[in-house]
């Protein structure tokens, strides 16, 4: 793959990656009621957890956009994975039809990650993985 490539793949699933957090993090915060009683009703999940999921949402798209240090970055890019796996899982669980986004992002999540060594400056110690797995 050419760097060129590799940096508009890089981009794009990172650039799709926190579109999907900041959208999640505005519907959170914009439509709280219908967010909490999708909470309740359907995930049965309780809703006090609507706020922190809103906020850490919009600090963890700013942290793999801005990338002010490694160590955050990657931390970040586990948590997100976490999430949208167990997100993913809820909605399936739940028998929502809302699962497709959280597995794209995922997915796409998965993508930034094994990409980000080859068009960041500041490098992970765990970004090439693709690269010593070969």
């Amino acid at each position: 793959m050419s760097e060129k490539s590799v940096k508009i793949t890089y981009w794009a699933a990172t650039g799709l990656v926190a579109l999907v957090y900041l959208g999640g993090a505005t519907f959170y915060i914009t439509a709280h009621d219908m967010v909490a009683g999708m909470y309740e009703g359907l995930l049965k999940y309780p809703t006090y957890i609507i706020w922190p999921l809103a906020i850490l949402k919009i600090v963890a798209a700013v942290v793999i956009l801005w990338r002010p240090s490694t160590f955050l970055s990657d931390f970040a890019y586990a948590a997100m994975f976490w999430h949208l796996l167990l997100a993913a899982s809820a909605h399936i669980a739940a028998g929502d039809p809302g699962w497709p986004p959280a597995i794209i992002a995922w997915a796409a999540l998965i993508i930034s990650f094994l990409t980000q060594n080859r068009v960041r400056e500041k490098k992970s110690p765990y970004g090439d993985l693709l690269n010593s797995a070969a």
